[in-house]
């Protein structure tokens, strides 16, 4: 696996091994040896899937502490754009954003780590969007930042009229009013 530095710290990209022959592809999306050889040292705890069509647009989500969750994100059908927002308050990248198209053709992996929002839009019919999280869910310390905020000005690929959302992701506070 390849390891490659994003713009904001702690994010990285992810690019597996793809061994491929006229059978198909093969390849490891996670291996903890190797992530703790190059001192990513997290133990996921939990896997999420989710399926949505074109123009579904979820997030920004993130969870508080003591349940902020570090996550290894991955498409195995389609196509997304994959959104992280730094929140950390004392970094210098604070309210900075990195976007990635992710798909089951690049086989492309982003890691979050805690500190950040994170969402996606489906650019393809549809998509299957995976991740491992280092921490259990908690209902209690869920929160999350308006997708389409001013300030961030994030661009998810989806015509505004096309976009789907949840009546809470359309209702989340701007990002001026998280916390973390």
């Amino acid at each position: 696996m390849e390891i490659i530095k994003t713009p904001i710290a702690g994010v990285l990209i992810i690019q597996p091994r793809v061994l491929t022959d006229d059978r198909g592809y093969f390849f490891e999306s996670y291996n903890q040896r190797n992530f703790q050889q190059a001192h990513l040292d997290y133990v996921f705890v939990q896997d999420n899937e989710s399926k949505s069509s074109y123009g579904v647009v979820r997030g920004l989500h993130y969870q508080l502490p003591p349940f902020a969750q570090t996550k290894l994100v991955r498409v195995t059908l389609g196509e997304v754009l994959d959104v992280v927002v730094d929140i950390r308050k004392d970094s210098p990248t604070l309210g900075k954003h990195f976007s990635i198209n992710l798909s089951e053709s690049n086989k492309t992996q982003l890691l979050i780590p805690a500190g950040f929002a994170h969402g996606y839009s489906v650019l393809s019919k549809k998509a299957i969007f995976n991740y491992k999280c280092d921490q259990f869910y908690s209902k209690e310390h869920e929160a999350g930042i308006m997708f389409n905020d001013p300030m961030l000005a994030i661009d998810w690929g989806i015509p505004p009229a096309e976009m789907i959302l949840s009546e809470k992701d359309k209702n989340y506070p701007a990002f001026g009013a998280h916390r973390t």
